[in-house]
């Protein structure tokens, strides 16, 4: 009985040792974004779902440096103390050897010190603080890269489409008081200085208010016959619905927080569809957006921030491709590499040098366009406007 039994310890202990071993040869990538509880949560799932569909794509091409890609996953619940609680389990119990995430921009400047002081690169694929990749800019090695669309370069492209669209140069500016919708309205009124217009309102609403007919009525007093929203999707929804309380329907433009569900879901689809919304890809971009479209549908049939989804999965392509390029997932190795890679495909584009030791933001104003929803999907939206607007319009 007593040889019996240490047999089953050696056993059992060869076997933890083995698993660990096999564990150990594999390449941890972590994803921390919400994917349950806050207005952001539809887009951290599409990212999930990227973001998985990559690894499997890498793993079928023969993984990353010949060891299998495994994908950490992470809810932060929208909290900042819950992604933080989150990213030092990652770093320090997981060993992942880089994370992507997360979907709000607080619990993104929540945490951004955490990967700076261990070394691990963090590719940022849907949250939109400019802070984000510039906190560490002055640094010896920055770790925070993005894939998504920057507040500030997202605002150039609404404010050269506001200014043109415009008839009276009367653009007015609402948006939620949330740091992320101060911010904007900080960047917007910026931009359009640079354009020589000040706007002839500038109003503000609770996030978690639903009547804005006070501050609408002001706009409209004001004459303004543009007006652009910062607000996630629920907000700029409830602005619409002001909006037609009111009977003023002005061109209104938003940020691609816009590709929500929640838009037509509170706006109604008529409304949903009266806004023009800033983007950096939609599913009809191209054969290879498409594909992963469809593929991502199977896991999520209702997914409308497809963007999300995207952008995730080319921010693991492109850790994939910096860890082949440094030979290692040494962290700083790794960093540096991300600096320096060029020509790789992604579903949004080919990158071609994305990132520079000075530059972490892989997308730019150039890469975005508008759209607009169209029945249960956003599709990439053309009028004479957008047709005009040249390079020396996105001022920023």
């Amino acid at each position: 009985m007593r040889f019996g039994t240490r047999l089953l310890k050696m056993c059992a202990v060869a076997a933890a040792l083995l698993a660990s071993t096999v564990q150990a040869q594999d390449i941890r990538i972590g994803y921390n974004a919400d994917q349950s509880a806050s207005g952001v949560a539809e887009l951290g799932t599409a990212g999930r779902w990227g973001f998985e569909a990559a690894i499997e794509d890498i793993n079928k091409a023969g993984g990353i440096l010949g060891r299998k890609v495994v994908g950490i996953i992470r809810d932060d619940l929208g909290a900042p103390p819950k992604s933080i609680q989150n990213m030092t389990e990652l770093l320090d119990s997981e060993n992942v050897a880089a994370v992507v995430g997360p979907a709000n921009s607080g619990n993104a400047l929540a945490w951004l010190h955490l990967p700076q002081q261990k070394k691990i690169p963090v590719v940022v694929p849907i949250a939109t603080a400019t802070d984000i990749t510039t906190r560490y800019a002055k640094t010896p090695q920055n770790y925070l890269f993005r894939i998504s669309m920057v507040d500030r370069e997202q605002i150039a492209l609404l404010v050269a489409y506001a200014v043109k669209a415009s008839k009276s140069q009367k653009i007015a500016i609402i948006g939620d008081s949330t740091g992320y919708g101060q911010g904007g309205i900080k960047d917007t009124t910026e931009v359009l200085a640079l354009h020589g217009v000040k706007p002839v309102a500038v109003e503000k609403f609770g996030p978690k208010d639903t009547d804005m007919t006070s501050q609408l009525a002001k706009i409209k007093a004001a004459g303004a016959d543009v007006v652009i929203v910062y607000a996630i999707a629920d907000g700029s929804a409830h602005v619409l619905r002001s909006m037609e309380k009111i009977g003023y329907l002005p061109t209104t433009l938003g940020t691609w927080g816009n590709l929500s569900s929640l838009m037509p879901r509170i706006a109604g689809q008529k409304l949903a569809e009266h806004i023009i919304i800033a983007a950096s890809t939609t599913e009809d971009s191209n054969a290879r957006t498409k594909s992963l479209g469809e593929r991502v549908r199977k896991n999520f049939p209702t997914m409308t921030t497809f963007a999300c989804a995207a952008q995730t999965y080319d921010s693991v392509m492109l850790l994939a491709a910096a860890m082949k390029k440094a030979g290692t997932i040494d962290g700083e190795k790794v960093a540096a590499a991300l600096e320096t890679i060029d020509g790789v495909q992604g579903v949004i584009k080919t990158y071609n040098k994305p990132f520079s030791k000075t530059d972490h933001e892989g997308l730019t104003v150039a890469d975005f366009y508008l759209a607009k929803w169209k029945g249960p999907a956003a599709a990439r939206y053309e009028d004479a406007i957008t047709k005009s607007i040249t390079p020396a319009d996105l001022k920023k």
